[in-house]
């Protein structure tokens, strides 16, 4: 490939009813920002079908998605009405990460323009996720191939979507740091839940971020990842309405240059996801996804200018008060 591959679906609009906090055009503003980057190529998404999504869904959940049959409970823990656009955006956004994964196997690099639905377990939506696209993705990756897996979620909430549909599976491993106190207030276990306290800055974060990192690099040396899932949230910004963590623009930056410059000295490919991102400025949060994407870019143009070597890793796995891993 000529440019790292993005690929989008915001051209599927939810109607939502006024005065809804979704920020929907923010997809639209990110592909729009970053479509003139240098060795970026931006694609449309294309819809998952029924047979993928049972891969991890339950068949009567996405029967009810489909069909437009979804109780009124099941759309509020959702957070939005149920629509034909509805179901066709959640189809495209997992596409959009199924066609990221399968450039970054090819490429060492690629992204989601949206993506990131961690909430969703594999019988009912929450938290405006749909459809667990990472999970769908990582699915049918392994179907093709004897693929080990790690999930790096950096969203300012805890995936518990995806850490219950993967629980117990030795083939994925889930990493998470988020929120102690912030959404949602029933944790699922992942294998490394790290917990932040409201008003963590960069000063705080990035040493816990090369902690986690550390066991990921002790896992790859144990058993390799062959693909990894990144979810590069925005919400853990200063700016943003529903976060509480205190990161600055700048903390962010180097979040995602610490992840992508791990990943690609393990040799490790990697598809992005934007994850959250709710600023009461909207376009700062645009600006921080964006400068993500450049610094994917980035990672992308390294890949292309060598075979990625594999760094040292430590001998022995840095104490975590917060690693779940089953002893």
């Amino acid at each position: 490939m000529a440019a790292m591959q993005a690929f989008h679906s915001d051209r599927h609009l939810l109607p939502l009813p006024p005065g809804h906090r979704f920020p929907r055009s923010k997809y639209r503003l990110l592909r729009e920002r970053v479509a003139a980057l240098a060795d970026l190529e931006a694609n449309e998404a294309t819809p998952v079908s029924d047979a993928d999504l049972v891969r991890v869904h339950d068949p009567v959940y996405v029967a009810e998605v489909t069909s437009g049959t979804l109780g009124a409970a099941e759309q509020r823990a959702i957070g939005f009405p149920w629509s034909e656009e509805m179901v066709d955006r959640s189809r495209r956004s997992v596409g959009a990460t199924v066609a990221a994964a399968r450039a970054a196997l090819a490429e060492g690099v690629a992204a989601n323009l949206a993506g990131g639905t961690h909430h969703a377990s594999a019988s009912r939506g929450s938290g405006y996720c749909v459809f667990n696209d990472v999970a769908v993705a990582a699915r049918i990756l392994q179907a093709e191939a004897p693929l080990r897996i790690v999930v790096v979620d950096l969203d300012v909430h805890q995936g518990d979507g995806t850490a219950a549909i993967f629980a117990g599976d030795a083939s994925v491993f889930t990493i998470s740091l988020h929120g102690a106190k912030n959404f949602p207030f029933r944790k699922a276990a992942s294998d490394l839940d790290v917990a932040l306290p409201d008003g963590c800055g960069d000063a705080d974060y990035l040493p816990a971020l090369d902690r986690a990192l550390a066991v990921l690099a002790d896992e790859h040396a144990e058993r390799p990842f062959g693909l990894a899932f990144y979810l590069a949230g925005a919400d853990p910004h200063e700016g943003d309405r529903l976060g509480r963590l205190k990161l600055s623009a700048a903390g962010l930056l180097a979040r995602d240059r610490r992840v992508l410059a791990l990943l690609g000295g393990l040799g490790v490919p990697v598809a992005l996801a934007m994850a959250g991102g709710y600023g009461h400025d909207l376009d700062v949060t645009v600006a921080i996804q964006a400068a993500t994407i450049e610094a994917a870019i980035d990672a992308w143009r390294a890949w292309r200018g060598r075979s990625p070597a594999v760094v040292s890793t430590p001998s022995a796995r840095p104490a975590l008060a917060a690693d779940n891993r089953a002893p």
